[in-house]
């Protein structure tokens, strides 16, 4: 993926989440949870992104 897309999708993420916690009228803990929630999200998808996330795989919890 090229870097000025990896950017663009960035940048539209952060308006659109500047736009739900500006516009849409929720609760406080709700918008703390959708905030956490889009973060690990994108985090999530930049280490998939960077090629870091599938080494992660090979950790299993439990049997």
């Amino acid at each position: 993926m090229p870097l000025l897309q990896l950017v663009m999708v960035l940048i539209v993420v952060g308006v659109l989440l500047w736009l739900v916690n500006r516009f849409i009228p929720m609760q406080g803990t709700i918008k703390s949870i959708l905030n956490a929630v889009v973060v690990i999200a994108v985090v999530l998808w930049l280490l998939n992104v960077f090629g870091l996330f599938h080494a992660f795989s090979r950790i299993h919890v439990g049997a």
